[in-house]
């Protein structure tokens, strides 16, 4: 028999509908007192234990700066992070991005546990491993061996399961004619790929890395990210990703956390995620609307769009788009005379061409006029760049000049495992035609 629910039964079913969550954190905040360890000074602490044991609020928790390094200290206090929320479930790989000092490596530092939080809980759910930082968890003075036993005991392994996973750990790290010498003799690459191994081998529920794996070569940097795609997706377990190369963000992670300044500015999509970081806040800065600022006799700039082909201006733009430029301008007379032209610079201000639709014989009539011009599929290198407009009259009368009249930014594309990850040399990549004869 087929039961058939009205739209009240299927909501009470959502409802209780639970995610399989991995990781819960709610109204997490982080307070640190500049140049001191603790709050500083005595009084203080008995203070912020006095009003624990009494169950009243921090007295402490209402100063602080909010953790922008660019400006000046105005409080004894600082919030290195500030009302943290989100929820990660099992199973999903979620990118931390964000500038120097927003709070990334502390927020890792809380869910491992390694700090406390001022305010807010963390519900983890399973063993978690992290590799923080060059060394994280491993004495320097044990060899490579016994660091192996010490990292699976702390994990709550038995010595059977480390040694089960033993040859499989040493064969990753590629470290077996050094797996009796003490750590300290390990080069910082060496100690990477060890502590990697460790982490990822003896399978914790949730793995935790950050920007560690900058240090190793290319083909360890392939091998850890197939390895971390491996416990995502073949383990269902949990992983949770810092690092400033947004090539491997983007070809890694499902999900995304935005940090600025101690706080969640964008939580989301991870192709999103990182447009909004390296473009900035703006919700849109692929787009510009004017409302009559730039008006003049004979026009008025009413709009500049970029975007790629079937992606919208909110989208992030890549190596591997055909994007356009579409300028939406209100001509009052029948002017044909006049002209549009672009100079593209790039992030250092150099001009790199200038474009206009002069050459194509288009002309500019009375009323809306959108023109669109468009840049070959893989045309522009990864980078910033920004557009001069110019209204030219007659081909030899400047009538308007706007400098920098909008930015946009070209990201990386989707790359396969183990290829150059970052920008090639040069400003544009243009795609050649090119042909061979064999004898």
């Amino acid at each position: 028999m087929t039961v058939k629910l009205d739209n009240v039964g299927e909501n009470v079913i959502k409802k209780h509908m639970k995610k399989n969550i991995a990781i819960k954190v709610e109204n997490l905040s982080k307070q640190y007192r500049l140049g001191e360890i603790g709050t500083g000074t005595l009084s203080h602490d008995l203070n912020r234990f006095y009003a624990k044991i009494r169950g009243k609020e921090d007295p402490y928790s209402i100063v602080g700066q909010t953790n922008d390094r660019t400006v000046s200290a105005e409080s004894d206090y600082v919030w290195a992070l500030k009302d943290i929320n989100f929820e990660v479930e099992q199973g999903e790989v979620l990118g931390i991005i964000g500038r120097n000092g927003a709070g990334k490596s502390t927020l890792l530092k809380l869910i491992s546990q390694i700090t406390a939080p001022t305010t807010g809980t963390i519900k983890a759910k399973g063993r978690i491993a992290s590799l923080l930082e060059v060394g994280t968890g491993m004495h320097p003075e044990m060899t490579a061996r016994e660091n192996i036993f010490l990292n699976g005991a702390i994990l709550g392994m038995t010595k059977k399961e480390i040694k089960a996973k033993f040859d499989e750990i040493i064969d990753f790290a590629g470290c077996q004619l050094y797996i009796d010498t003490p750590l300290k003799r390990f080069s910082s690459g060496m100690r990477v790929r060890l502590g990697f191994a460790v982490a990822a081998f003896l399978e914790p529920e949730i793995l935790i890395v950050d920007e560690v794996l900058a240090v190793g070569d290319a083909e360890f940097q392939k091998k850890a990210i197939g390895k971390m795609k491996d416990i995502s997706a073949g383990g269902g377990r949990t992983v949770l990703f810092v690092s400033h190369n947004m090539a491997s963000v983007k070809s890694f992670c499902n999900k995304g956390i935005l940090l600025v300044n101690g706080h969640i500015e964008f939580m989301g999509d991870v192709d999103l995620t990182v447009s909004k970081y390296l473009l900035g806040s703006s919700q849109n800065l692929n787009l510009k609307q004017f409302n009559n600022e730039f008006d003049h006799e004979l026009f008025s700039f009413k709009e500049i769009r970029i975007s790629a082909t079937d992606k919208t201006t909110i989208e992030p733009l890549t190596e591997y788009d055909e994007i356009s430029v579409e300028t939406v301008l209100h001509i009052f007379k029948n002017e044909e005379s006049l002209q549009l032209t672009y100079v593209l610079k790039n992030e250092s201000g150099e001009p790199i061409f200038t474009f206009s639709h002069k050459k194509n014989k288009i002309k500019l009539k009375k009323n809306l006029n959108r023109l669109i011009c468009k840049f070959p599929k893989g045309f522009l290198n990864i980078g910033s760049y920004y557009l001069d407009a110019y209204l030219i009259k007659d081909s030899r009368e400047t009538i308007f000049l706007e400098k920098d009249i909008i930015s946009f930014n070209i990201q990386e594309g989707l790359r396969p495992l183990g290829s150059w990850m970052g920008k090639e040399p040069g400003i544009i990549k243009p795609i050649f035609e090119w042909s061979i004869e064999n004898n």
